[in-house]
């Protein structure tokens, strides 16, 4: 009946519980806190020990001839790309007389546009006064570069409208020669061949005329870039603060390790698949939660909290071993301590009617250091457990952690209460658990849950389980006796027992 009510809620159960996922995660805070303050730790000793390199900066006002107001920024990217190039870091190291090679130079600066007509060049060295020094060199060589890129361009352009100039001209002099003295009256015959050469020799004059003024206006679009093109912002050296360098990075570095810690206590609540919710612990053991224990704590009202709930949880326990007939037993899962601590309050409350004995069935020392007092339980260890007296109350103490010698429990008592903390064994140990006590027919009577989460809202109670849970046991015991004494009403004289000797009358 255990296993199949667990497979079955097991069945039920979706696929992705982000309740449960959420749980998980919290209950790991001390995993991506560490990694927080981890990262907080390294981002300021990153601060402290790695400082940033000298450095220094400076703005550059490039003026284009292409220049349009509609612009997206091409030509200043075209400008950052060029200021990377072997051709400007080798013309800035010889004007530094620098021996360092070109392309060991370009790593230690870069260019950013600003705007399109706006190039900051940040630049590092060995000092201060060496980065001003290669942030000056850097931009006088841009600017001396651009210039000189400028007017060959401009001068390409207007040698090539020239030379279509010249072209025009040595073809209006052939017509000029064609035409002579002639006129259209002097030769009525040849008139429409001299109208043309006449129209041929206007249109010439006109494309010489444009070609001298756009040779004109290339000439003089380059005084207006190359005096557009100018340093606006002075080489200067850029101050580095080292408490706003070491709050910054170590803000940055605490949110890297919170996300990386949130991450990993995700990912491993999801692979480890270890219940924390009580209903998810109740379906995967096939038994309802009957009390729960909250993890220790240092603060006095939550140790008055944990003391009075411990009590209650000593009273429901004690209840549920004097309505047994048969010896009741305490398994531990990832919580021996707090079980042995549950077992002496147990025996404590129970030693008032009678003399009990613990069997400490623990691996670990437990209960072995356990001195007895006057009047008070006795703990026997495993191997004396036959030894014990049918008279006195027994309460066996074990452990169904991996590696549990599953047919000794039964020696422990003939039905347990587990006491499970949360969130220790995985989902497929509480199926093990269910299915291995199962197959001994040690009935589970409920789970002790310790620490449980403080915002868990689930229901630990199995509706389906009245063969194992204590509301069923009292309503099982009620109904078997009124079946009893129905059936001594039914039988005759001569059948029933005398109390006595416990002989029949014939």
């Amino acid at each position: 009946m255990t296993t199949s009510t667990t497979s079955e809620s097991s069945a039920a159960a979706p696929l992705f519980d982000l309740q449960a996922l959420v749980v998980a995660v919290r209950r790991r805070r001390r995993l991506w806190c560490a990694m927080a303050l981890l990262g907080f730790l390294i981002g300021a000793a990153v601060a402290v020990l790695l400082p940033p390199p000298p450095s220094a900066v400076t703005k550059v006002l490039v003026a284009h001839a292409e220049d349009q107001p509609n612009d997206t920024g091409t030509l200043i990217r075209t400008d950052v790309q060029v200021l990377g190039t072997t051709r400007i870091a080798e013309l800035a190291l010889q004007s530094l007389k620098s021996p360092e090679k070109p392309e060991d130079f370009m790593r230690d600066y870069r260019g950013i546009g600003l705007t399109n007509n706006l190039l900051q060049i940040d630049v590092t060295g060995h000092s201060d006064a060496e980065a001003v020094a290669r942030a000056k060199a850097l931009a006088d060589a841009f600017v001396a570069d651009h210039v000189r890129r400028m007017r060959d361009t401009a001068k390409a352009e207007a040698d090539a409208l020239l030379v279509q100039r010249d072209r025009m001209r040595n073809e209006l002099a052939q017509v000029n020669k064609a035409i002579g003295d002639r006129s259209p009256e002097s030769d009525p015959k040849a008139s429409a061949s001299i109208e043309s050469l006449f129209a041929r020799r206007a249109e010439l004059n006109s494309r010489i005329a444009e070609f001298d003024q756009r040779a004109a206006e290339a000439r003089t679009g380059t005084p207006k870039v190359v005096a557009g093109t100018e340093i606006v912002d002075a080489p200067r050296a850029v101050r580095h603060s080292m408490p706003k360098a070491a709050v910054t990075n170590a803000a940055i570095g605490l949110v890297l390790g919170l996300v990386l810690g949130l991450a990993l206590a995700a990912v491993g609540a999801v692979v480890a698949d270890r219940p924390v919710l009580r209903r998810d612990i109740a379906a995967n053991l096939g038994a309802s939660v009957i009390a729960e224990l909250p993890h220790r704590s240092g603060r006095l009202w939550q140790l008055r909290r944990t003391r009075a709930t411990r009590e209650r949880l000593t009273a429901t326990l004690a209840r549920t071993v004097r309505g047994s007939a048969e010896p009741v037993s305490l398994l531990e899962l990832g919580c021996a301590r707090s079980t042995s601590v549950i077992a002496l309050d147990l025996a404590g409350a129970l030693t008032a009617e009678g003399p009990v004995v613990i069997v400490d069935g623990l691996p670990g020392p437990q209960l072995g250091g356990h001195r007895p007092k006057p009047g008070g339980p006795t703990v026997v260890s495993g191997e004396r457990a036959e030894a014990v007296s049918h008279q006195e109350r027994r309460i066996g103490v074990g452990s169904v952690a991996p590696g549990t010698a599953w047919t000794d429990l039964q020696y422990l008592g003939t039905q347990t209460v587990l006491v499970v903390r949360a969130g220790h064994g995985s989902a497929a140990w509480l199926h093990t658990v269910a299915r291995q006590l199962a197959d001994q027919r040690i009935p589970v009577i409920g789970v002790v849950l310790i620490d449980p989460d403080p915002r868990d809202r689930t229901d630990g109670t199995l509706w389906d389980g009245l063969h194992t849970a204590l509301r069923g046991r009292s309503e099982r015991s009620a109904r078997q006796n009124v079946m009893d004494q129905r059936r001594t009403e039914r039988l005759p004289v001569w059948a029933v027992r005398v109390p006595d000797n416990d002989q029949e009358v014939r």
